[in-house]
């Protein structure tokens, strides 16, 4: 073998062609095969399992699927309602609707009008229903006029109950009322007989949130004293209405200081208004008066925004209290009762007892009849054939 520039390079050669045709395993090849195509790589946490990221995925599922909610506003005509509505949604909710005149409004009974809207904001969709109660109050005897509210707030329930327990249960519309805004007029000294007796009626049905309408028609001073009142009349009524759940110690001084303003507000005193109005240098949500302007969204005005928050953050609460207490309570008596209640299902169980009853004493009667026929028809033949005998 020659030795010299030459030999050496060919033994650096074989050594360089030795190392390429190694196998792919001392190069790493498989690893990194497997994290090219899978991505899979070792978090190298000790203890950390990966459970952590199940809220985001039902984050993805609830944004996917959107949300419902329903909204009754109540109250007599002239108090804004839809006004109020339309300003919190943005929206405009009752394009075409008809106001009715004073001669119309003598003898109109109260009706039930759901308009349902889908919101959508930054990809999340909200179906919003809003129910409103045209012609409440509206009457000169209004003593029975929210019978029919009751019944459209049970018969949701109903159609829920009916849903939940047939086969198709994957795709249940939710039309259970939520909440209730009931609007309280601002001229007054408080609550009226109609508004109690109605509060009384509905606070073991739906939440109950009680609104002062048109709060730009009372001072400041006027404002707090109207609603330390109407807080006394409802506690000496023992009305329940909604009251916000408190924060959570581990929640953030910001939410709780807030949590804490909501439900000092109570009952919020709102002013409505869709149009824009210039006021110092920017269009804002307002009315304009003689004296100056009202802002819908400006916290030291109104209770507008207060509201709006409190609707929003506790959508969830109000939801969940809807389902937990005043519908759980609505299927146990429905349960209790047999689950025989309401128009077209039957009578309750003392009525059906007492036809049974009815049926077996009218059956037996019957077979005492049938028995007294056979007898009579045998006493009938005897005679006949004793006779034949003696002719014979």
């Amino acid at each position: 073998m020659h030795s010299g520039p030459c030999a050496e390079e060919t033994v650096r050669c074989l050594q360089e062609f030795e190392v390429s045709i190694q196998p792919p395993e001392s190069l790493g090849f498989l690893s990194l095969t497997i994290e090219k195509q899978g991505q899979f790589t070792n978090p190298e946490t000790p203890g950390y399992v990966g459970f952590a990221n199940l809220p985001n995925q039902v984050h993805r599922k609830s944004v996917k699927k959107g949300f419902e909610f329903t909204l009754m506003v109540v109250g007599e005509s002239g108090l804004g309602k839809s006004t109020l509505i339309n300003s919190l949604f943005l929206t405009d909710l009752y394009p075409e609707r008809i106001i009715p005149g004073a001669a119309e409004k003598i003898e109109r009974t109260v009706q039930i009008e759901a308009s349902t809207v889908e919101i959508e904001e930054r990809g999340v969709k909200l179906r919003l229903t809003v129910v409103d109660t045209p012609g409440y109050g509206d009457a000169i005897n209004s003593q029975d006029c929210f019978s029919t509210i009751i019944a459209y707030i049970d018969d949701q329930f109903e159609r829920y109950l009916h849903d939940e327990s047939g086969l198709n249960r994957r795709h249940i519309v939710d039309n259970r009322v939520h909440c209730c805004f009931y609007f309280i007029s601002p001229l007054g000294h408080g609550l009226k007989p109609l508004d109690v007796q109605f509060m009384k009626a509905i606070h073991n049905k739906v939440n109950v949130v009680p609104v002062i309408a048109k709060a730009d028609t009372l001072t400041l001073r006027e404002r707090e004293r109207l609603k330390r009142r109407i807080l006394d009349e409802i506690d000496e009524h023992s009305i329940k209405i909604y009251h916000l759940p408190d924060a959570e110690s581990d929640e953030d001084e910001e939410f709780k200081e807030q949590t804490r303003t909501l439900k000092a507000s109570i009952p919020f005193a709102v002013v409505g208004s869709n149009q824009q109005i210039e006021a110092k240098g920017k269009k804002v949500r307002g009315r304009l008066y003689p004296w100056g302007v009202v802002e819908v969204e400006n916290p030291e005005h109104n209770d507008f925004l207060k509201l709006r928050t409190m609707l929003i953050t506790h959508m969830q609460d109000l939801q969940e209290v809807t389902q937990d207490l005043h519908y759980e309570n609505f299927r146990s008596e429905r349960l209790k009762r047999g689950g025989r209640q309401g128009q077209g299902q039957g009578p309750e169980p003392e009525e059906m007892d007492k036809d049974m009853i009815l049926q077996e004493k009218e059956a037996e009667l019957r077979r005492m009849q049938e028995m007294i026929t056979k007898m009579q028809a045998q006493m009938q033949i005897k005679p006949d054939g004793a006779g034949d005998v003696q002719h014979v």
